[in-house]
């Protein structure tokens, strides 16, 4: 368990930073628990395993706490590794959780009752030349996630500009997307204070997919968040994952950056010859990937070609002469 460096003494029994197992090649996922007059909360508690629900116990027993000391549950965003144990800890505490309308419809799409996603992915790389060794792969890969994500929450909704209490001061929920739909940060203007989730993170760029009904343009609106996010002058960022930062601006422009490198790279690419997603997607990230990592990758690569097509850089390439039914991508000439 870390206390959050930057904040000061005084407030240090405040907030503490909680590190929680997750699977490679991440292995922690940050979860944060804020102390305040009006109760415990808890920021993104992690991906429910034994090892995690054994690190909570431990957690609470050094921060001095018992479950029923936890009012709330703040999710930034639906993903596993952050919204995982929601619903096991509410049944625990008894605390309500909190995430965004938009996050939670995210939950019902890949988890919800009626979710296709086990069927609507694979079939979706298979049509941008993913061969059927690795999204054949897919469902297995994707029911793996649900033990981690059960019991699901009840949950109320946070919506943007509507401050939410925690650790005995107001914080601004900002609405993001890109990484996730309906991603919230927290933003305490008067210490120019930042929880950002995965919507910036040091070192590492997040993930950013295009996935089947879900956002049809998930780059741009990463881009477009960036710049949202931008506006905000914060001292001291908290992300889902590696360590606090003190250049929040400064990551932003580098992302801004490391994305239009990205699209100019697969664009140089497109003008060799048409080329399917998979294509592209192996020649950035190559085939050392287990089905996890490949999966972002493939999905990662997409939204780029997606962002190409949309600023009419590339196009989709019927092939007349192919007996498939796989999608290439052309420079636009």
């Amino acid at each position: 368990m870390t206390l959050l460096p930057g904040i000061p003494l005084w407030e240090r029994e405040l907030v503490a930073r909680v590190p929680i197992s997750m699977a490679p090649p991440l292995r922690r996922v940050n979860s944060y628990v804020l102390r305040g007059d009006e109760g415990i909360t808890i920021i993104d508690p992690g991906p429910r395993t034994d090892e995690t629900e054994a690190e909570w116990r431990a957690a609470w027993q050094e921060l001095g706490i018992v479950p029923r000391d936890i009012r709330q549950i703040v999710l930034t965003h639906h993903h596993p590794d952050h919204y995982g144990l929601a619903g096991y800890l509410q049944e625990v505490t008894g605390a309500d959780v909190l995430m965004s309308p938009r996050a939670y419809e995210e939950t019902q799409l890949m988890w919800g009752e009626g979710s296709q996603m086990n069927e609507k992915l694979p079939e979706l790389f298979r049509q941008h030349g993913m061969p059927e060794s690795w999204y054949s792969q897919l469902p297995e890969h994707l029911d793996g996630f649900v033990a981690q994500v059960r019991p699901a929450p009840e949950v109320t909704f946070l919506r943007e500009e509507e401050p939410v209490w925690m650790g005995g001061r107001a914080w601004l929920p900002i609405e993001t997307a890109g990484h996730a739909p309906g991603h919230l940060s927290f933003y305490n203007a008067e210490q120019k204070l930042m929880f950002c989730g995965d919507a910036v993170l040091p070192q590492i760029s997040p993930n950013v997919s295009y996935l089947p009904g879900s956002d049809p343009q998930p780059l741009q609106s990463f881009l477009d968040s960036l710049v949202k996010l931008s506006a905000y002058e914060v001292e001291t960022a908290y992300p889902g994952h590696r360590n606090p930062f003190d250049y929040f601006g400064e990551r932003i422009r580098l992302l801004l950056q490391h994305h239009e490198e990205r699209l100019q790279r697969i664009e140089g690419m497109l003008r060799e010859r048409p080329q399917t997603a998979f294509d592209v997607c192996v020649a950035l990230f190559g085939t050392e990937l287990g089905i996890h990592q490949m999966r972002f990758a493939m999905a990662e690569t997409m939204a780029h070609l997606v962002e190409l097509v949309r600023q009419e850089r590339a196009a989709e390439q019927a092939n007349a002469e192919a007996a498939d039914d796989i999608i290439r991508f052309a420079p636009v000439k």
